[in-house]
């Protein structure tokens, strides 16, 4: 539970983001995921939605924070607004602005993606900083070639941590020429990206408006959110359909599918371990 000190403090930092002196009446604890603290904080004069962690630094958080107004920026789909973002006496916060939300992962969604992933495109892929994926560091150098991006930006250091786990998953640097070779010629878009899109990351407010959150964002190729999507139960089949009538993808999306997974599957196992060794053996064998 947060403690009176705690509660001052945010209450001086939500004064300061509303303009006017906020107070906390209840706090109600929420779902954070696996990795995060998360609280709705209720008074006057709103509600705000806060999550913190343990983390030695907030590089985390600062970094969800740049993720979530870049996709506000471009106004395709509702994100949470950032309130405040700092650490604090050992521990980390991000304020957000509360969105009320109900369950839909639909056509409307499908169709906000579909604009976001065509109307915020970039010269190069990659991010203006390095951010994470869960609490794996997440490299973002700047790249004119996707192949290359991808195998040595995304694959290749998850290979390296999940073999420092114990997976034997073979030399990474092998992994990453065979991923470069299927990838090559390969010269997509930079769209701006979600980075984790999965059904848990997505929702409508009440009004049912598609919203976003929980991001790890960076310019790259539209086909990788759409191929994690689909790794966890996926979304529903209306929600394809609609992004497929908004921007088709290539016909031959499917055959990358697996590997854009590959990402994804490697960084689950380096964050929770168990199945996703296997998994991540079966897609690799795909490569050899």
């Amino acid at each position: 539970m947060l403690t009176t000190a705690q509660l001052r403090t945010l209450e001086e930092w939500l004064s300061q983001s509303w303009g006017e002196r906020a107070h906390i009446r209840s706090v109600v604890s929420v779902n954070g995921g696996d990795i995060n603290q998360a609280w709705r904080l209720e008074g006057t004069p709103g509600t705000a939605f806060l999550k913190t962690n343990r983390d030695r630094d907030n590089r985390n958080f600062d970094t969800e924070a740049g993720s979530l107004e870049a996709l506000g920026a471009c106004g395709a789909v509702r994100v949470p607004s950032v309130l405040h973002c700092q650490r604090w006496q050992g521990e980390n916060y991000l304020l957000l602005e509360y969105l009320a939300l109900r369950p839909g992962n639909g056509e409307v969604l499908g169709r906000a993606l579909a604009r976001l992933h065509r109307q915020a495109i970039h010269e190069h892929y990659g991010w203006p900083e390095d951010n994470f994926i869960g609490l794996t560091p997440q490299l973002n150098r700047w790249s004119q070639n996707w192949a290359e991006f991808y195998a040595r930006c995304r694959i290749g250091p998850q290979l390296v941590l999940a073999n420092q786990r114990g997976a034997g998953l073979g030399d990474p640097e092998g992994w990453i020429k065979r991923v470069e070779n299927r990838l090559a010629g390969h010269q997509p878009e930079a769209s701006l990206l979600h980075g984790d899109l999965w059904s848990g990351n997505a929702s409508l407010t009440r009004e049912g408006h598609p919203v976003l959150f929980d991001p790890a964002s960076y310019y790259g190729d539209r086909e990788t959110d759409l191929a994690m999507s689909r790794l966890f139960g996926g979304f529903s089949e209306s929600f394809y359909r609609a992004y497929q009538e908004q921007w088709p993808l290539a016909p031959d999306y499917t055959e990358r599918e697996p590997l854009y997974q590959l990402y994804h599957v490697l960084n689950h196992f380096n964050l929770f371990g168990g199945h996703y060794r296997a998994q991540a053996q079966r897609i690799l064998q795909r490569l050899a």
